[in-house]
């Protein structure tokens, strides 16, 4: 707006009225404002879109309304997809990329252990996306969601599942929730029909399993 009012000004700033030149200042202060807020991308599933529930009942909206109450400089952008597998995230991450983020909170791998794929490649695409994300951006902070899965694919699998995370973590020095469903996986009240998406309240635990390693980087 600032640059639309010079451009249009033709050399007559000098013959505005108080209220342009007030509309102007204004506009000034909304750009660079604009530019002082950050933004978090959180990356994820079905568990960070909030399947089942409305968007701003998610925890990343929650956390939202956390970073609000404190008055401080960052914005949420919720990239959940449903469905999303580490080989999918791999490819979109791309797109996303196209705008610039401050930190990443990156949750994903929990379709990949619940379909039973090879764990190997789970590990390669976890590292493949912080890779593109750090070359592009390398400043970028990353939070990393823990997940676990139940034993049905055996007692093995899950717990070469679980140590994905920690050892990801720390690789490549990202701040660990050592388990997003903490508190809330298992738990019939806290879960929909599915027995697998939260429940509003169930989402607010997961939000503050998050917040509780995410504020530290704000």
């Amino acid at each position: 707006m600032a640059s639309l009012f010079s451009s249009c000004g033709g050399g007559q700033g000098n013959g505005q009225s108080g209220n342009e030149k007030a509309d102007t200042t204004k506009s000034t202060a909304n750009k660079t404002d604009d530019k002082a807020v950050k933004k978090i991308l959180f990356f994820g599933t079905s568990l960070t879109a909030g399947l089942g529930l409305d968007v701003n009942e998610a925890f990343p909206a929650v956390i939202q309304h956390k970073i609000d109450s404190l008055k401080l400089p960052y914005k949420v952008v919720n990239a959940g997809l449903s469905g999303e597998t580490s080989a999918a995230g791999k490819t979109r991450i791309d797109w996303l990329l196209k705008q610039p983020f401050d930190i990443i909170v990156l949750e994903l791998g929990a379709n990949d252990g619940l379909r039973g794929l090879p764990l190997a490649d789970t590990k390669k695409n976890l590292q493949q996306i912080t890779d593109k994300v750090k070359k592009k951006y390398p400043q970028v902070r990353f939070v990393l969601a823990g997940m676990q899965i139940p034993p049905s694919m055996g007692a093995e699998y899950a717990e070469e599942f679980k140590s994905i995370f920690p050892a990801l973590a720390k690789k490549n020095n990202m701040v660990l929730v050592p388990f997003l469903l903490q508190g809330v996986g298992g738990v019939p009240k806290l879960n929909q029909k599915d027995g697998i998406h939260p429940t509003v309240e169930g989402q607010k635990i997961l939000a503050e399993n998050v917040w509780g390693q995410l504020k530290g980087l704000l």
